[in-house]
């Protein structure tokens, strides 16, 4: 069996594990990412909704089943720049709010082991890294921040009309944060295909364009692609990992390195430390508090088409206004909370896809006449919300989410302030853990080394040498989009690696 040796192995090549390479680099330490999908190909189908939707020309072809052994494809997209190739590029701060804990809908929403405060210059590093685009002083739940890199995507006409209609009931509609390389030199053409596309111009803010492929040119980087991490292998005390377990082509081959950072996303990172169980660490690697694979949570994620028969929308990337007046509760129902964004343009090849019923003129009209909107709401932990290896290597995720009726409350009325707005019909539909996209907390980080699985820098409480820098860390799922808090952190803790690495070489 062949064996590779390096000093840091990073598995995922997503938003976290890139950027992690990226602080390690220069360092002196020789990094191996080892990413299990293949470079995304630029073709006509990245764009083509049907090719996207109708098709699942991208979707892995795995199989998931739910705790009632109901089999399916889940939304997972294993590509270089993980599931960046295909976010809206929504990248937003949480809220200083969301580090503390606070009671809701009869649920507790965790403290963070750091605050805001700690993670505020990584934001700022990471909203440079990725080109975000944004406006302050608008945004009423905004925390302390600096100025945005670069000023925020303009309004079509139908969501600039959408913001001033919003305003008129006293709300407070921003821009939403994206990372986008848009304006004069960018690439950035307003396609009309960007959240859940790939983009064939490299204009989204995704890992791969962002952070890799510069990185790559690095002669201490080196990726490899097709290679899926099927476990780690530790020491014979189970104390430091030594080397993960890959697959490749029908071929394993081992990795041996001095420090291991699992960044595979919250679901697949949990699977491979639980597949990991040995004698001295029967339920699984990272796993002393038995809390890997549990508090599983996703955000409760319902779609709004505002619907209106006599105005066709025309607009190519809506997905620049947000609103957070709701962000802390309605008035008189402190738990009924969360997020309003655009989503991007509903085509009628993605309304078949999930209502294969809907005849094909009906669909198109729908999506030519709907203005879309996301609203999202914090998914609370629940300890029995959970991923488990079954026989045959079968994955079974057992979705519990918390705070469902709260979040029904809150859409009730964002449906109501749409229709205020113009729109005499508005349509939901919620998307469910099938698509995991905001997929977070299975292996989650806290002060405690019997309550969580790492500590505030991500290292296993068990493991000196491994780290899981992917929202799987997250104690709570706030109510905005992971993507920006994941780089964040991953560049903090990347930060202390390089430091490490610095005083080991000294030592040396």
């Amino acid at each position: 069996m062949e064996t590779i040796k390096t000093d840091v192995v990073i598995i995922g090549s997503g938003v976290g594990g890139s950027a992690v390479a990226r602080q390690i680099a220069g360092s002196g330490a020789k990094v191996l990412i080892l990413e299990r999908g293949d470079f995304l190909p630029n073709e006509p189908q990245n764009s083509d909704a049907e090719a996207v939707f109708g098709q699942a020309r991208y979707k892995t072809k795995d199989e998931w089943q739910d705790a009632k052994g109901q089999r399916y494809r889940p939304g997972q997209y294993y590509y270089v720049g993980g599931h960046t190739k295909f976010y809206g590029t929504a990248m937003f701060r949480f809220r200083e709010s969301d580090f503390d804990a606070t009671e809701m809908d009869g649920g507790t929403s965790p403290a963070w082991p750091f605050s805001y405060k700690d993670i505020e210059p990584y934001y700022d590093q990471a909203e440079q890294l990725y080109g975000v685009r944004g406006q302050t002083g608008v945004d009423p739940t905004e925390p302390p921040r600096a100025a945005f890199p670069h000023a925020p995507v303009p309004h079509e006409p139908t969501i600039a009309a959408l913001a001033e209609r919003l305003s008129e009931q006293g709300l407070h509609p921003f821009h939403m944060p994206s990372a986008i390389d848009f304006g004069p030199g960018g690439t950035c053409r307003r396609c009309g295909t960007c959240d859940a596309f790939a983009c064939r111009f490299d204009a989204k803010g995704d890992a791969e364009t962002r952070v890799l492929r510069p990185l790559l040119a690095h002669p201490d980087v080196r990726l490899e692609r097709c290679a899926r991490v099927t476990r780690l292998r530790t020491d014979a005390q189970g104390q430091r990992i030594v080397a993960a377990e890959v697959s490749r082509g029908g071929e394993v081959f081992h990795v041996e390195a001095s420090t291991f950072v699992l960044s595979a996303g919250a679901i697949n990172s949990a699977l491979i430390l639980l597949r990991s169980a040995c004698e001295a660490a029967p339920d699984g690697l990272a796993n002393r508090s038995g809390v890997v694979g549990r508090y599983l949570m996703n955000h409760h994620l319902t779609g709004l088409m505002g619907v209106n028969p006599f105005a066709v929308n025309g607009t190519r990337f809506p997905k620049t206004l947000s609103v957070n007046d709701f962000y802390h509760g309605l008035p008189g129902d402190a738990d009924a909370r969360g997020n309003v964004q655009m989503l991007g343009n509903i085509q009628g090849a993605m309304i078949r896809a999930t209502y294969p019923a809907t005849p094909h003129v009906l669909a198109n009209w729908l999506g030519r006449h709907s203005v879309d909107v996301l609203a999202m709401s914090e998914d609370l932990p629940n300890p029995d919300s959970r991923v488990r290896w079954r026989d045959g290597d079968q994955v079974e995720v057992d979705y519990q989410p918390g705070g469902s009726a709260a979040h029904d409350r809150f859409v009730r009325h964002v449906k109501r302030v749409l229709r205020r707005t113009g729109f005499p019909m508005v349509l939901r539909h919620s998307f469910g853990i099938q698509a995991p996209s905001h997929q977070c907390g299975t292996v989650r980080m806290g002060d405690d080394p019997k309550a969580s699985a790492l500590n505030d820098l991500c290292r296993a409480h068990d493991h000196p040498n491994l780290y899981v820098v992917d929202a799987g860390f997250f104690p709570s799922s706030a109510a905005l989009n992971p993507a920006l808090t994941i780089a964040a952190q991953a560049l903090r803790v990347g930060a202390h690696l390089r430091q490490e690495i610095g005083a080991g070489m000294t030592r040396d």
